[in-house]
């Protein structure tokens, strides 16, 4: 179920990206159903993740999904929802951290005209707006401790009563939820309501960090190269042998969104085929670096001086694109090098052995 042979990775992507109903081994999707989420790895760890979607996707318990903000716990959620027999239904996700007070309980359950000033019309709110599919609540630790208790009769009832209407509303809507903080810290500091965490929290399911299932970082990179391609309409660009080792060495505390921002960066900047270490983000480069030991941090200099030597090298001494790879004029560039006593011989003499 999940892609081992990584010779095949990227034409097996560029494959499952063109047809939603094959399952390539890049992406899970249960058999049977033609939509898939963005998982993607080879880990234990995520398949383990995807067992447990696959025995819970039919059944319609609340779930909690935790792990760090970027791990993918809505990619998780969607494909719950998209394993379900709920998948041609609508998936709503709700960001609770940008709802609060009276906002909140409008666009969560709704309101009728004219509830408060301001509402000329009525509307559905996310819960009726996901009738017969699902909503996801991402950042439920977010949710006022006031409004908790609606959600909870909410949850009991399978009724939703608009803001400023006496009259409740049936509803047919499975709820599934995220968060990076611990709800049970929550409850001990008084913040999170107890009733609401055990009405919620009926299947939890952890995703670990992306540091923690590094078998995952490659496959990972190698399915986002190949969506710019596709995105770009140009030939697949490959990472480099020293480049891979980078990315494996590199901690990404944004996990799986930092990644993907990193495998951008690196795309548009490559002129080539194969995607050469210049090109990855600053951190990402000197993360266990030989030449900056974790126990000597570097100086400004030696960093810059290192970063232009690469870049360098990688153009073979061409200063304009140098200088257009690291977002600085030329003149800029030229008093950098001077600066740095950097030798363009030498880096030309690097770039050619």
């Amino acid at each position: 179920m999940i892609q081992n042979n990584k010779g095949d990775i990227v034409h097996k992507a560029v494959q499952g990206l063109n047809m939603p109903g094959k399952n390539t081994g890049l992406r899970f999707s249960t058999s049977g159903k033609n939509r898939m989420a963005d998982l993607v790895g080879q880990s234990a760890a995520l398949t383990s993740i995807l067992e447990t979607v696959e025995a819970i996707a039919a059944r319609k318990c609340s779930v909690i999904i935790t792990g760090e903000t970027g791990v993918g716990k809505e990619m998780v959620a969607r494909q719950i929802h998209y394993a379900s027999d709920r998948s041609d239904k609508v998936f709503v996700p709700v960001d609770c951290t940008t709802l609060t007070g009276q906002l909140f309980e409008s666009q969560l359950f709704g309101h009728v005209k004219g509830a408060f000033t301001g509402a000329v019309d009525a509307t559905l709110g996310f819960f009726r707006a996901a009738n017969g599919g699902t909503v996801f609540l991402d950042e439920i630790s977010e949710i006022p401790l006031e409004l908790q208790a609606k959600l909870l009769r909410v949850l009991q009832e399978g009724a939703v009563t608009p803001l400023g209407s006496t009259k409740a509303c049936p509803i047919d809507v499975r709820v599934l939820c995220a968060t990076n903080t611990s709800l049970s810290e929550m409850l001990k500091e008084g913040t999170f309501r107890a009733d609401l965490y055990y009405r919620l929290n009926v299947v939890s399911l952890e995703v670990p960090p992306l540091r923690q299932r590094k078998e995952d970082i490659l496959p990972l990179a190698e399915y986002f190269l190949t969506n710019q391609s596709i995105f770009y309409g140009e030939p697949l660009k490959v990472l480099s042998s020293t480049a891979k080792e980078l990315l494996l060495n590199y901690a990404w505390p944004g996990n799986i969104r930092e990644l993907s921002n990193a495998m951008e960066r690196a795309y548009v900047l490559t002129t080539g085929t194969e995607i050469q270490p210049v090109v990855l983000p600053f951190e990402v480069i000197i993360a266990d670096s030989p030449a900056y030991p974790k126990h000597e941090m570097p100086t400004l200099d030696e960093v810059k001086r290192k970063i232009i030597t690469q870049t360098l090298e990688f153009t073979k001494g061409r200063k304009i694109a140098a200088a257009k790879i690291l977002g600085v004029e030329r003149r800029c560039l030229n008093r950098l090098i001077d600066k740095l006593n950097i030798s363009l011989s030498q880096s030309k003499k690097n770039a050619g052995s």
